[in-house]
């Protein structure tokens, strides 16, 4: 084996370990961003300058914010105008008595979802348990929201327990299993608590203090925009998810309490930079990228799945400093002028943006809507100039690949069809680079197709609806195409269809399934072919 061999699959690992880890931290998030939606919901419309707070900028005030926001005495007795008084005199937007749904959501219900869900990701549903109840002392030690604790003691709680019950795997005698379990749950989940609450709990609140003086730092330096050095490559590279919901919305869901929004929840999510990506592959671009572009740029920036533009940038890296441009822009934008949203923009769509960002005000919407457009135009500008440059270069590879797709259309016609050498030489090929090309479609009938991305929503579902649609048009019945997760993939998938950064990850996962490489889940030519092996394994050809 050869020194670049080497090299090259050592840096395929290194990239599927980093894809994997940030999987795992996005995937604390992702599922509970109903919760983080309905929270901010509540917060935009209830707090004292929210729609319906007491200093409603649109003097709207039907609803008693009083009792949302967290309430003393009996309300009735001053009347919601004495209660609106009380909130906005109180430091902090709210008077002593009981803790109203905002506070208590944020302090509680969302650390705790959490915990849950990490806990489950590494020890199924008992370890959700623990993990919830560990993180339990982590909240009341602090007083705090601690997201940040939740996503480290969650999973160390579940893996805890995991090895406890190691201990004794085998071992309890028959009638005893639920006694010893229950028990040793219960007595496990105590133990993290009251550790979470004296020990813990401060580390991470230091920790968290400490992170957030870091980004103020960047803010007070001006230096905030370089973080999209770091951002823009690496949300190519499928990273997206794990760096907006694993590192930016805790920190940003701090802010958020202090100072009612957070400039972090856009440095990742804003569509601006994608939406002048595909713009400029729309006037610039040749071939296939040139006619899918209109398309991708509505999805993108209306249907907030940012994954679409990824297959275009990695086909012209030069596009990825356009990006950087772009992302650095529109953060600057924000930073100069106060611009930010109240809860994650998940998708990050111009309306999650919208509805995120109008409860700070309309100015603030205003500055929010700059930033956008301001990271679209750079993006725009400089990739139109990198497209417009290697014009000639790019024509000439799209003839090559026009005269590869007559011959291909010609040999489907006439003699052969190679549409399965294309397939199964595709760089996806099923299992050992020594296995026979052809074997696993030959022994596996395909009756389970199941696209999978990082999260197992947006672009993974956008392609199973479009090969959903191909297969009802092509006449074939009984193959079920779904979407998931990639670590969600069992063996039950026949087919698994990925886009090329993600195929080693699902391969690891579902070693037995056959594996198809895209380039773009919206509109592959792969997807005509695995239509066509599927009727030819039915005799339909």
């Amino acid at each position: 084996m050869s020194t670049a061999t080497t090299a090259t699959r050592g840096a395929s690992r290194a990239r599927v370990g980093v894809q994997r880890f940030g999987t795992f931290l996005s995937g604390m998030i992702m599922p509970n961003i109903a919760a983080f939606i309905a929270w901010g919901f509540i917060t935009m419309l209830f707090i004292p300058d929210g729609f319906f707070g007491a200093n409603s900028p649109f003097g709207w005030h039907w609803f008693p914010v009083a009792e949302i926001l967290g309430g003393g005495g009996d309300v009735s007795a001053i009347g919601w105008e004495g209660a609106r008084t009380a909130l906005t005199a109180s430091d902090n937007g709210t008077y002593t008595g009981y803790v109203g749904i905002v506070g208590a959501m944020v302090t509680y219900l969302l650390p705790l979802l959490i915990a849950n869900t990490a806990g489950r990701m590494v020890y199924d549903a008992r370890g959700g348990v623990v993990a919830t109840i560990a993180v339990m002392g982590v909240i009341v030690g602090t007083d705090q929201p601690m997201f940040l604790g939740a996503m480290i003691m969650g999973p160390l709680a579940a893996w805890v327990t995991k090895q406890m019950d190691k201990l004794w795997d085998g071992k309890i005698k028959p009638g005893f299993e639920m006694l010893v379990n229950n028990f040793s749950a219960g007595i496990l989940g105590m133990l993290l608590a009251i550790f979470g609450f004296f020990a813990f709990g401060p580390l991470m609140l230091g920790i968290g203090r400490l992170l957030g003086g870091i980004v103020d730092w960047l803010v007070s330096l001006s230096l905030l925009p370089l973080l999209s050095i770091f951002v823009e490559p690496a949300k190519v590279l499928f990273l997206n998810n794990a760096i907006n919901h694993g590192v930016f919305t805790p920190l940003a869901l701090q802010q958020v309490e202090d100072a009612g929004k957070s400039i972090l929840f856009l440095i990742e999510a804003n569509p601006g930079p994608g939406l002048g990506l595909l713009l400029a592959f729309t006037f610039f671009g040749v071939g296939q990228a040139k006619a899918s572009a209109p398309g991708a740029a509505i999805i993108q920036f209306v249907g907030g799945i940012h994954e679409i533009y990824f297959p275009y940038a990695l086909s012209k890296p030069a596009t990825i400093l356009a990006l950087i441009a772009g992302g650095a822009s529109g953060v600057t934008v924000n930073m100069l002028f106060n611009g930010g949203l109240q809860f994650p923009a998940a998708p990050g769509s111009i309306i999650a943006v919208t509805a995120a960002a109008i409860g700070a005000g309309v100015p603030n919407l205003l500055v929010v809507y700059a930033s956008v457009v301001v990271a679209a135009v750079v993006t725009f500008l400089i990739t139109a100039v990198i497209l417009r440059a290697s014009r000639k270069r790019d024509l000439a590879a799209e003839g090559d690949t026009f005269d590869a797709a007559i011959a291909q259309t010609e040999a489907n016609k006439g003699k052969s069809s190679s549409a399965m050498d294309a397939l199964r030489g595709s760089g996806t090929a099923t299992a050992a680079a020594s296995a026979p090309a052809g074997t696993a479609v030959a022994e596996r009938e395909i009756t389970n197709v199941v696209f999978a991305c990082d999260a197992g929503m947006g672009s993974s579902a956008m392609g199973a609806s479009v090969l959903r649609n191909k297969f009802k048009k092509a006449g074939v019945e009984g193959v079920t195409v779904t979407n998931k997760a990639i670590a969600n993939l069992d063996p039950s998938a026949d087919l698994v269809i990925t886009q090329q950064q993600l195929t080693d990850r699902a391969r690891g996962v579902t070693p037995d399934s056959l594996h198809v490489s895209v380039d773009n889940f919206m509109n592959s030519p792969k997807y005509d072919e695995v239509v066509e092996m599927v009727r030819r394994q039915r005799g339909d050809v």
